[in-house]
């Protein structure tokens, strides 16, 4: 329902101590919150739930791992130089936005304003659609245009600058050994990756699932339990040969129909539209057959525990806003109070965070299958002539 008294919603959760904010007597932390008797009852429900429709049903090899994660690690891994936001501030106060968040609402506001003529409501709407594929200059840009201020102080803010959202700290007494909290559970996964594929008798596929607490720390949490600063993740890694992507039971989900937001359709300002799995694989919108079989799980496993299919897509990002580590990637969004929100990220990750991992520790992160006939290479070395040389 969408007239529905958020506020007051949250009050009653509060007061019922669903969930309520940290360290309240204290005046609370923005982005960090505390679950009540139900709230924790609610939450090892979802995650029993999770783990019987993916850890069990699926065979995947569960996993626990550290949360601290020394900085080389998060080096290797691409997330120390790009696990970025972009970041505003109050020129007066130094109080700090999210960029694209600010900009959006101000977009929103404009557009809702009765002056607003169908052409301007025609590039706000197009701007909307593409506003996580937006950069720095292109967001400093709209913030100039549509003269975006603090929502608290109307004062000006600074150009957008990136902020990077990891916490970090240091392991050891003596305070030279960097790390951070990790920002996902997908590492400790990656750099496990050896003794879980021997744990597979070598086999490929196999699948790996994680779950645990993550920390982020957000520019400006202000959207409740949506955005916070450490939050419980259920993360799985699958590993396939990457010559070939087919998966052994996606004819189970070939024809199911999904609602699909294409990058072409966002850059294009159209709507999501519904495809049959089979059709979104032939068609190049979904890269390959396992992404599409778990966006497939994904759907099924919102649709069971609750969320209805007519306030659901799978969103599809766009070039500039692929993750550092993404070939194609879709995020399962919501419609909520706060518009449609990513609820679970699905990628394709490539061979890339074990390619990482492996040139930074020289290991063998890979994984060998006998050929159904020997082959012979032959390759030219070059061999110094130590006596000419001297």
């Amino acid at each position: 329902d969408d007239k529905f008294d958020r506020s007051k919603l949250e009050d009653l959760l509060k007061q019922k101590f669903v969930y309520d904010q940290s360290f309240s007597i204290y005046g609370g932390v923005q982005g960090l919150y505390d679950f009540g008797p139900t709230g924790c009852a609610i939450k090892a429900n979802i995650i029993s739930a999770w783990r019987q429709f993916f850890v069990l049903e699926e065979q995947l090899l569960e996993v626990d791992c550290s949360m601290l994660t020394p900085e080389n690690v998060l080096k290797a891994s691409g997330h120390v130089e790009r696990f970025t936001d972009f970041m505003v501030k109050d020129t007066k106060t130094g109080e700090c936005f999210r960029a694209d968040h600010l900009v959006e609402a101000a977009l929103e506001a404009k557009r809702a304003a009765k002056g607003t003529t169908e052409a301007e409501k025609k590039e706000i709407d197009k701007c909307l659609s593409q506003m996580d594929n937006y950069g720095a200059d292109k967001l400093h840009e709209l913030i100039t245009k549509y003269e975006v201020k603090s929502p608290t102080t109307k004062n000006e803010v600074s150009a957008p600058q990136k902020f990077n959202l990891m916490f970090a700290t240091s392991i050891g007494p003596t305070g030279q050994y960097q790390g951070f909290l990790r920002p996902e559970t997908a590492q400790g996964i990656f750099v496990n990756f050896q003794r879980l594929l021997q744990f597979n008798q070598g086999r490929l596929p196999f699948g790996a699932a994680q779950i645990g607490s993550a920390f982020r720390n957000e520019i400006s949490p202000r959207a409740g339990l949506i955005r916070v600063r450490e939050f419980t993740m259920a993360e799985i890694e699958y590993f396939i040969d990457p010559k070939d992507k087919r998966h052994p039971r996606f004819e189970r989900y070939a024809d199911l129909k999904v609602p699909l937001f294409s990058a072409c359709d966002q850059m294009d300002g159209k709507s999501a539209r519904e495809y049959a799995l089979k059709d979104a694989v032939a068609q190049g919108i979904i890269e390959n057959e396992t992404l599409a079989y778990f966006m497939a799980r994904i759907f099924l496993f919102l649709y069971m525990v609750g969320v209805k299919p007519d306030r659901f897509r799978f969103r599809q990002h766009m070039k500039n806003e692929m993750a550092h580590y993404a070939c194609d990637c879709w995020d399962a969004e919501c419609l909520t109070s706060y518009g449609w929100v990513e609820c679970v990220g699905c990628a394709d990750r490539s061979c890339y965070d074990l390619t990482q991992h492996a040139k930074a520790t020289n290991s063998r992160l890979i994984a060998e299958k006998p050929l159904p006939e020997p082959k012979t290479v032959h390759k030219v070395y070059c061999v110094p002539n130590k006596g000419k040389i001297g």
